[in-house]
């Protein structure tokens, strides 16, 4: 019964989606070509609605957009949805670009009036979409029977998933253990480990959670034997959950799974290359149009103001923690503290136009050179003083992650709010938290996000700038 609801709510899925794409393509149609012609259309847009149709089922078929589509949570479902899309434009330039579009009567202009439509069609489609199956999941459509084999710990923080997350479609028959220990659900005590399967054939569970050690190999294999003969699906929590690493990537060497604890989306090559493109680009429009004109009235500012270069240069540490030198506006007094001392609220090494630069973010824009050689990134975690990486290296485990990526003119901590002088470790804490979340789900649009926000905070002012 679950699997027909299942197949039923996937292909209605399905076949609205064709009706938003062909919803989009009938009203860009009228807009753009006919200028709200009466149907029916000319014969020539035929065969562009065959190749919208079937470059989007190509699309969904590559990121498997329609596979669990009751299971995915909300924020896996966009991202699947956006993924597809950003494919199926992708593949529609190509083709328009390979077999032209005036033989089909057609412009350019449809095709870019007809995308947007269908992807503004989707969105709203998507957002119904995960409202009805939020309020009706659970209850009508997917709940899919499971059990779980262990007790202690791991099976305590399964069984609160499933009562904490009723939309996500499983309902927790019990537990299934030899050696018992008390859980947060005695009642859900169902037995010893050799009567799961029976259980589970006699009451249709779709699902078996195995939370043993690995010490109980030969009890697994022989469990998951048993569940695969009778079609039940076998999921295994592996043991190291239980010293809190959250493994998110699992690649094959041979027959060998090897899990890394966490994803890093620019270790694909494709991803870099992207990145780096992106950064080139951007760097040499700033440093054109932009630090061109800009630097010749700071220069004389900044000689104006105090005595010393126009240009701060600090050792910073960098990618894979190399040092680098970073360069900046000089915003400060010549100091002997510059290299191991923050700058704080009105501090007294800071110049008239220091201030200035320093609270609207243009002593960085030399670090667009940085980012033209390579050893900056537009987006990425602070630099910090070698002094500092050293100093909180030792207070805080996962400092040094940071420095699995190039350091940034802004970044995503920053943006959040998270700069300025560290008063304590906690602060400091919070500031390496968010450039790991940054390092774990980078995208290049999440990149275009954090510039807009930067601008933004520079324009209305950031009271952390200083």
């Amino acid at each position: 019964m679950v699997h027909r609801y299942s197949a039923f709510i996937k292909t209605v899925n399905l076949i609205v989606d064709y009706v938003v794409l062909n919803i989009g393509m009938v009203l860009a149609y009228y807009i753009e070509v006919h200028k709200f012609e009466i149907w029916p259309p000319s014969q020539h847009a035929l065969p562009i609605v065959l190749v919208f149709n079937l470059t989007w089922l190509l699309s969904a078929n590559l990121t498997r957009l329609y596979s669990e589509v009751l299971n995915k949570d909300s924020v896996n479902t966009f991202r699947n949805i956006a993924k597809t899309y950003l494919i199926f434009v992708a593949l529609i330039a190509i083709i328009a670009l390979v077999i032209g579009v005036k033989a089909y009567r057609i412009t350019n202009m449809y095709l870019v009036v007809s995308s947007v439509l269908f992807g503004v069609l989707l969105c709203s489609w998507k957002l119904v979409f995960l409202g009805i199956r939020k309020s009706n999941r659970a209850s009508l459509f997917d709940s899919r029977k499971v059990v779980i084999i262990g007790s202690g710990r791991i099976s305590n923080d399964l069984y609160n998933f499933f009562i904490g997350n009723p939309d996500r479609g499983y309902k927790l028959m019990g537990f299934f253990d030899d050696n018992y220990y008390d859980t947060e659900a005695n009642d859900l005590y169902l037995g010893s480990i050799n009567e799961c399967i029976a259980y589970s054939l006699k009451h249709n569970v779709a699902e078996i959670f195995c939370a043993l050690p690995v010490l109980e190999s030969k009890k697994i294999e022989k469990l998951l034997g048993e569940a695969e003969k009778n079609l039940i699906r076998f999921r295994i929590v592996p043991e190291y959950y239980d010293y809190g690493i959250k493994p998110v990537l699992v690649q094959s060497f041979g027959n060998i799974p090897v899990i890394s604890v966490r994803t890093e989306p620019l270790e694909n090559l494709l991803n870099r290359f992207c990145k780096r493109l992106f950064d080139i680009c951007f760097s040499l429009f700033i440093i054109i149009f932009v630090f061109s004109w800009i630097y010749p009235i700071l220069a004389i500012l900044i000689k104006l103001g105090s005595k010393g270069p126009v240009l701060f240069k600090q050792l910073r540490s960098g990618r894979d923690n190399n040092p680098f030198w970073c360069y900046k506006f000089r915003s400060m007094l010549i100091n002997s503290d510059s290299d191991s001392k923050q700058a704080v609220r009105n501090d007294k090494r800071v110049t008239r136009i220091g201030a200035f630069m320093r609270r609207t973010s243009i002593d960085e824009l030399p670090q667009f050179f940085n980012v033209l050689i390579g050893n900056m990134s537009t987006v990425g975690p602070r630099p910090h003083m070698l002094s500092h990486t050293i100093q909180y290296s030792k207070l805080i485990d996962r400092f040094m992650v940071r420095h699995f990526l190039k350091p940034g003119i802004t970044g995503w901590a920053q943006v959040k709010g998270l700069r300025g002088e560290t008063l304590s470790t906690e602060m400091m804490l919070k500031r390496v938290e968010a450039d790991v979340w940054y390092l774990e789900n980078w995208s290049f649009l999440l990149d275009l996000k954090i510039i807009f926000l930067t601008v933004w905070n520079s324009i209305r002012g950031d009271e952390k700038a200083f």
